[in-house]
């Protein structure tokens, strides 16, 4: 459960980078190529994460992205609250995630001592 949470926060962070070129452009005068380059690069690294979830170098890159994002704020300002936002959201699935598998593991496995049985 925790890949798909996180996958579902990514994807939802890959439309924001994407939407975010366009701001850095018009209205923060970035210099295009910059922000075609962060906006859209980052949106990439977010999907290619997304898909990479279940390897164990998936979580580390999702991690990182989360950095990133907030790193944007150095650009546009906003990025700082829109970046921690979701960073909070990543957080937060990864954290209920772990703990879901960590439940259902408990609830399928009788022969762990301490779980509770099934009728």
């Amino acid at each position: 459960m925790r890949a798909r949470l996180c996958a579902a926060i990514l994807a939802f962070e890959a439309i924001l980078l994407g939407l975010s070129t366009p701001v850095m452009i018009s209205v923060e005068d970035v210099d295009p190529a910059l922000a075609l380059a962060l906006g859209l690069g980052l949106m990439v690294i977010c999907i290619v994460a997304a898909g990479m979830l279940r390897r164990p170098g998936g979580m580390v890159l999702g991690h990182l992205i989360q950095v990133a994002s907030i790193a944007l704020g150095l650009l546009v300002p906003v990025m700082y609250f829109v970046g921690g936002l979701f960073a909070l959201l990543w957080g937060t699935a990864f954290v209920l995630g772990g703990r879901i598998d960590a439940d259902r593991a408990a609830w399928t496995d009788p022969e762990e001592p301490g779980t509770p049985e099934q009728v």
